[in-house]
């Protein structure tokens, strides 16, 4: 099978900062507030650990009375060192949560300390930030804060593609992330059997391309996030004993659509 091209995922240079990120909006409210989560999940990635240093979330919040405005820092639960690669399969952690004035919500900022690193066949090495460390990852979100909603935003970062190796052999933190919200689309589960075929899951509708990589025991995948409408799944034997399978599922807005299990066949 042709490598995958994970167009759901925008690559965010840090020179630049910038990821482009449209919610869906909700009717606005004059008055009270709304709650927002931040949570953060991962994309699989071929390293033992992926640790990223979370050191501040602020938002860029506009209320609708014009009475509050500008960047506001959002409480974090846990600062501190988190390994990407605990949060597969739709696993994810709450980074900060808050209630603000119900209005617009701009803008959301990540910025990362200087304790980032991975680990590869058991060596740690130090992961390069320089332009995160300065003024932080920044998404552009357009969205409406209601009142009495609670407005839950994913940072799903895709460990494999997010890091680059440098000509000395060191490695720098370039994020790959993708956002939604639950709002936005619903999601896709299911088990892919046998371990032995060691499988990948594909997720594709129209040029989009998901990747998942299913657990190594329970054959467990997951995919969140993903727009309403027909998805393609393709089972990828990397054991070429087994065939390659392909099914289709559908998917709802704010459900969780369940692919049962799927069990590859030798040839």
């Amino acid at each position: 099978m042709k490598s995958t091209r994970r167009l759901l995922y925008l690559f965010v240079p840090l020179a630049a900062g910038i990821l482009i990120f449209t919610a869906c909006n909700k009717s606005s409210s004059n008055n009270g507030t709304g709650q927002l989560e931040v949570r953060l999940t991962d994309g699989p990635g071929p390293y033992d650990a992926v640790y990223i240093d979370v050191e501040k979330v602020e938002v860029n919040v506009s209320s609708d009375s014009g009475t509050s405005s500008g960047w506001q820092t959002l409480p974090l639960l846990r600062p501190g060192v988190y390994n990407l690669l605990n949060f597969r399969n739709g696993i994810d952690t709450v980074l900060a949560s808050a209630n603000l004035p119900a209005g617009t919500l701009s803008q959301m900022r990540l910025i990362l300390g200087n304790n980032n690193s991975v680990v590869i066949n058991g060596v740690s090495y130090p992961l390069k930030t320089p332009s995160a460390q300065q003024s932080g990852l920044k998404f552009n979100i357009h969205a409406t804060l209601t009142s009495g909603i609670v407005y839950r935003l994913w940072i799903d970062f895709d460990a494999g593609s997010s890091i680059v190796t440098t000509g000395n052999g060191g490695y720098i933190l370039k994020p790959v992330i993708r956002t939604y919200t639950q709002a936005i689309g619903g999601s896709i589960k299911g088990y892919v059997l046998p371990s032995a075929a060691k499988p990948e899951v594909f997720a594709i509708q129209g040029t989009d391309t998901l990747l998942a990589l299913p657990d190594s025991t329970t054959g467990y995948y997951f995919f969140g996030g993903v727009n309403a409408g027909s998805w393609n799944l393709t089972f990828h034997a990397l054991d070429t004993l087994y065939r390659d399978t392909t099914i289709m599922v559908p998917v709802s807005t704010g459900v969780v659509s369940n692919a049962g299990t799927v069990t590859l066949q030798k040839k």
